[in-house]
């Protein structure tokens, strides 16, 4: 199974950008959700279940869509030393 990094910057298939802020446990039934905030706008805070968020795009509704899953970890380098 794939790993989120927290602090990572993920590309949503769509093409926008988001940061993984952590891992949240539902208390009742310890379900596992992503918490991220979009890298654009308004930079809102956003759950979404773990499964959901590693999941792959679906290509039959998405044909056209070349990234695999819907979110990927970027490797974005820094351009400060």
């Amino acid at each position: 199974m794939r790993e989120i990094k927290i602090k990572g910057i993920y590309k949503h298939f769509k093409g926008d950008y988001y940061l993984v802020e952590d891992i949240a446990t539902h208390s009742e039934d310890k379900s596992q959700y992503v918490v991220y905030r979009q890298l654009y706008g308004e930079g809102k805070l956003y759950i979404r279940p773990m499964d959901m968020f590693l999941s792959e795009v679906d290509h039959i509704k998405y044909p056209d869509v070349k990234q695999k899953y819907r979110f990927e970890l970027q490797d974005i380098q820094s351009v400060v030393e």
